[in-house]
């Protein structure tokens, strides 16, 4: 079996892999995230996910074998990406447009191993609840919003907020499990490798 790296910084997508008993080393691949001229949102991730497998998989040293996964996440409102907020009031600003809205996640993965490339794109739809500026300013001072596309994380305390999903609920965390145990088994890797390994 090829080893695996995980082309991303985030957290959240080491437990997601973790969670599903893949053996993975995380690496870093910065790439430039400007979106292009004309991109739609749909295609803006993919790119992204296939150009951190690519970052991720030319930092591995030369001869090194194994398969590489990038992954990347926007929050879109009325077609329009919503990054991760520059201040307090780029924050608040975001989450009082998705107050009492729905509003799409879309999640693309990519995995490379050097002779292809397989990715896919997951969407899902999020419906908030109706926000205060008292609680978008309370949430902003909690810290958890600095580092989310979109402003807000499912997984924490913007839970709260979340009235209901349609979709995956991994994918909005940032990594779909479904789609990306499916790659994986494209390329040989199982999941549940932990469970083997007792």
């Amino acid at each position: 079996m090829k080893p695996l790296y995980l082309a991303s910084g985030s957290p959240r997508r080491r437990e997601l892999l973790t969670q599903i008993g893949v053996s993975f080393t995380a690496i870093g691949a910065d790439i430039d995230e400007t979106p292009l001229d004309h991109e739609t949102p749909s295609a803006y991730v993919e790119r992204l996910a296939r150009g951190k497998a690519e970052a991720g998989r030319r930092a591995l040293d030369a001869g090194m074998d194994g398969c590489v996964l990038g992954a990347d996440t926007a929050v879109v409102l009325d077609g329009r990406i919503l990054g991760k907020p520059v201040d307090q009031a780029d924050s608040m600003t975001m989450l009082l447009s998705l107050s009492g809205r729905e509003h799409d996640v879309l999640t693309a993965i990519a995995i490379l191993d050097g002779q292809r490339c397989e990715s896919r794109v997951v969407r899902s739809r999020v419906r908030f609840r109706s926000i205060t500026e008292q609680e978008a300013a309370a949430y902003w001072a909690s810290g958890e919003p600095r580092d989310k596309a979109g402003g807000y994380g499912i997984q924490g305390l913007g839970a709260v907020f979340v009235a209901g999903l349609e979709g995956s609920y991994s994918a909005v965390v940032g990594l779909p499990l479904c789609e990306t145990a499916e790659l994986l088994g494209h390329f040989g890797i199982p999941c549940w490798q932990t469970l083997s390994a007792r």
